[in-house]
């Protein structure tokens, strides 16, 4: 009975910015029904108002998830803004709101940078003229420095990221996120609801035990009314250098991302290769995309990145024409 109730309170949950938040019958129990229930979990109208000033100059807004942790989401975000950023005539910003893991300052080699301040607000740290990034790990003392914060204070965090950073006149906006359907992924929707998602990217690998997290990462965007642009399978297969055979390193036992996106009804991105590189390049703070260009790999990333901008810019123009 108790495992039924449990079960009932996840599936049912109207998500915290319907009508029926806290009230209900799956409301019945969960420690937040009170907060639902009064609107505290929706964002301050006057809130609301700052963000979008604050944000008005951003284009796009692209954010990155994942329901398992490990399958290279934050790797796809630092070579999604990589790619994005070749264009010298767009302008990328690229936020990392995993509070507690923040891997992006190494993966873009900004390690040991910290964050200034002036008149109008925090500066992003850049790798390239245009191309700027905000992390926690820009305030933390020392790269192994642990953060042992409650939700309350990474929210408010990431709702200072968005509200405090000078982020400028940007084309694209990257939302790095954690693992998981919890308080960053609550707070970074609702904030940005001010404003506007154009969509998620949600990233797997082919094994059903990464499938059975990445579905309920859907099931939360479709609860929290954010699009989804589509799925990336990563680590999809490995070609060896020398002698070419392709080996399953993470067998898609039950169809991989293509059957759970023909189930799901979700579009397929594409499905990116092992490529031992990749984490060299990683460690280095390099661009895989730029430092290896002839790799299966690099081909696989210009092609989902070619999609995303095609979605974004579709997403754009029915924007334009409703308003």
């Amino acid at each position: 009975c108790g495992a039924a109730a449990l079960t009932s309170l996840f599936v049912d949950c109207p998500g915290t910015s319907s009508a029926r938040a806290g009230r209900a019958a799956a409301c019945q129990g969960c420690p937040n029904q009170r907060l639902c229930a009064a609107g505290a979990a929706a964002v301050d109208p006057a809130e609301a108002a700052e963000l979008r000033e604050r944000l008005r100059g951003v284009k796009h807004t692209v954010v990155v998830l994942s329901g398992k942790g490990g399958v290279g989401k934050s790797t796809f975000s630092a070579l999604l803004a990589h790619g994005l950023a070749a264009d010298g005539s767009k302008q990328v910003a690229l936020l990392d709101i995993d509070i507690c893991g923040p891997s992006i300052p190494k993966m873009m080699g900004l390690e040991g940078e910290q964050v200034h301040q002036s008149g109008s607000g925090w500066s992003p740290v850049y790798v390239e003229e245009n191309l700027g990034v905000m992390s926690v790990g820009f305030l933390l003392s020392s790269p192994d420095d642990a953060v042992i914060w409650r939700g309350p204070k990474k929210n408010g965090l990431i709702k200072q990221f968005l509200r405090d950073v000078d982020w400028g006149e940007v084309d694209y906006l990257i939302v790095d996120t954690p693992p998981g359907t919890s308080d960053e992924h609550l707070s970074i929707v609702q904030y940005l609801s001010a404003l506007h998602i154009d969509g998620a990217v949600i990233i797997t690998t082919p094994q059903e035990v990464s499938l059975q997290d990445v579905r309920k990462e859907i099931n939360f965007c479709h609860k929290v009314k954010v699009p989804i642009i589509g799925v990336v399978e990563n680590m999809s297969g490995f070609v060896c250098p020398k002698c070419k055979k392709e080996s399953q390193i993470f067998p898609p036992t039950t169809g991989g991302a293509e059957k759970m996106c023909q189930d799901l009804n979700v579009s397929l991105l594409g499905k990116v290769p092992l490529d031992p590189q990749i984490g060299r390049s990683c460690d280095k703070g390099q661009s895989f995309l730029s430092e290896v260009p002839e790799s299966p790999a690099t081909s696989s990333y210009r092609n989902i990145i070619q999609r995303i901008q095609e979605y974004c810019d579709q997403h754009h123009s029915q924007e334009e024409k409703t308003i």
